[in-house]
């Protein structure tokens, strides 16, 4: 048998619903199928669902098996039996795909998010977007340092679970808690969210630095700069500082800016090799939430004055067409001053 942490449960009486088939919802479900919780994966795309459920695998995460408990549709009316939904969709479509799946979740029912990004129109973070999608029900996030092909092979991986809502926090971390994750409880959901999605930016700018061979020193150097971004940005937003040097913050940065699967990094990679973006882009079988939360982020930023040179200069790689050689010589004749993190 599975050993649990003391005081969690070997199991529930949950029925949860993963809207999205994407790399976490896959290996979420292995999680929640060892846990012995009822899991069905809905699919925004009958032809992909239909795949999935006949192959048990996908292209999307090479060598990982679906659990032969699990049950795969795109059929939104199975979300009126879940006791707990989580969003697996990559947040440019969040607002769309629950906008039509929302009338199926009965109400009361938690809308947990995976999601990390900004959306660029309306500069929100997935949980309000499924505020106002979903309605008046708890909404929590569920983070931190988690690369899909490593949960694939059970590899130790510290989560974090936040909202403003304590209950819904401890329900969260006794669900998705099994004999290789841990989950902690945060109250700072809009800290949680933001380094979620602002750490996306900084590893295309870690990518960029592995393609073009800068080293571990500026590599380094970027992280930490990048993470001082992150934390002004995200305390003049409303965000803990504290959460942007945990597990949410400084862990997922780091994981996501040095694992070979980050497909951030692996974006930003190609470019510091002189791809162009649309190549680069073409070549990612994910989205690359980033990209998009590049503009958002800098775009929210100057609306603050607040000043993100990284990120900035990741915007202007990837919208305007910078040489990332030119991005580099820009961030190194900065005015030197001072280091300071807010």
């Amino acid at each position: 048998m599975p050993r649990y942490p003391a005081g969690v449960q070997q199991a529930t009486r949950e029925h949860v619903a993963l809207v999205g088939d994407g790399q976490m919802a896959l290996v979420l479900s292995d999680i929640l199928a060892v846990r012995g919780i009822t899991t069905t994966l809905i699919s925004p795309f009958a032809a992909v669902s239909e795949k999935l459920a006949a192959a048990r695998t996908s292209p999307r995460l090479p060598g990982f098996t679906l659990p032969a408990q699990l049950r795969v549709t795109s059929d939104a009316s199975m979300l009126a039996d879940a006791t707990l939904v989580v969003c697996a969709i990559p947040t440019q479509y969040i607002g769309a795909t629950f906008a039509a799946m929302a009338p199926w979740i009965a109400p009361g029912v938690p809308v947990v998010s995976i999601s990390k990004g900004i959306e660029v129109e309306s500069f929100r973070l997935p949980c309000d977007i499924l505020a106002e999608a979903c309605g008046a029900r708890p909404i929590a996030a569920l983070s931190g340092p988690t690369i899909a092909a490593e949960l694939a092979r059970r590899l130790p991986a510290v989560l974090v679970a936040a909202s403003h809502d304590a209950q819904l926090c401890a329900r969260v971390q006794a669900v998705f808690t099994s004999p290789w994750t841990k989950v902690y409880q945060s109250n700072d959901l809009i800290g949680v969210e933001l380094a979620g999605a602002c750490k996306n930016v900084i590893a295309i700018a870690a990518g960029v630095a592995d393609g073009m061979g800068l080293g571990t020193n500026a590599k380094s150097a970027l992280l930490a700069r990048g993470l001082a971004e992150i934390a002004r940005i995200g305390v003049a937003l409303g965000g803990k500082v504290e959460t942007f040097f945990g597990v949410a913050g400084a862990g997922d940065l780091a994981t996501t800016c040095f694992a070979p699967e980050g497909r951030n990094r692996s974006f930003g990679e190609r470019l510091g090799r002189g791809e162009k973006v649309h190549d680069a882009l073409s070549r990612t079988i994910s989205v690359v939430e980033g990209v998009p939360t590049a503009r958002a982020l800098v775009s929210l930023a100057r609306s603050h004055g607040i000043e993100l040179p990284i990120c900035e200069a990741v915007d202007a790689i990837v919208f305007n067409g910078l040489d990332p050689h030119e991005a580099l010589f820009q961030l190194m004749r900065r005015a030197s001053t001072t280091e300071r993190i807010g």
